[in-house]
């Protein structure tokens, strides 16, 4: 129930989160009308939403899998954000002089060359949301590894609790091995076009 809550939220974040960044750095306009509610939202942590969201969608699936989204999304965004904007003009000069449009320097330019600033933010959203979801379920839920884990503790089990904690690490762990597997691949097809 954790793994299913935490990617789902996770994947909704790199989803939306990835592509509004690089909209941002890349189109002024964007920047103009986003940037307000974007630095509005990016102080709040993750977890200071799970009451408003327990409020809101009660203690099921779907509380949790916001508080992943907006606990995942801030990272996506402004590691995306800073990929494009480190991009340098001599790189941009040379595009334009052969002729590129502006969505041809976007895709060929600036996205490869921001690519691991994107993979970075997309792996420090998988460590925050995994973060998040163990958080909200310690708090409001009636399944998952939290769930357990608060559980047991009622129960006085630290025996349990310890189970917990080590699936959490395991799962985690887990998680970032195939996140580094894939980055890897993506980076390095990236890089050989």
């Amino acid at each position: 129930a954790s793994v299913k809550i935490a990617l789902s939220g996770y994947f909704a974040a790199i989803i939306i989160g990835v592509p509004l960044g690089i909209l941002m750095a890349w189109f002024k306009p964007v920047d103009r009308f986003v940037r307000p509610l974007f630095d509005l939202l990016r102080p709040v942590p993750g977890i200071a939403w799970i009451p408003l969201m327990i409020v809101i969608f009660g203690i099921g699936m779907t509380s949790k899998v916001v508080v992943i989204f907006l606990t995942a999304f801030v990272p996506c965004v402004v590691n995306s954000y800073t990929g494009i904007r480190q991009t340098r003009d001599v790189h941009l000069w040379v595009g334009q002089t052969f002729g590129a449009s502006n969505l041809q320097l976007l895709w060929t330019v600036a996205i490869p060359t921001a690519l691991p600033f994107i993979m970075t933010g997309i792996r420090v959203a998988l460590g925050s949301s995994w973060c998040a979801i163990v958080a909200a379920e310690l708090l409001a839920s009636s399944e998952g590894l939290g769930f357990m884990i608060q559980q047991a503790r009622g129960i006085n089990r630290p025996d349990i609790i310890i189970c917990g904690m080590l699936a959490i690490g395991a799962m985690g762990a887990l998680m970032t091995f195939l996140l580094g597997i894939v980055e890897k691949r993506v980076v390095k097809g990236v890089m050989h076009k």
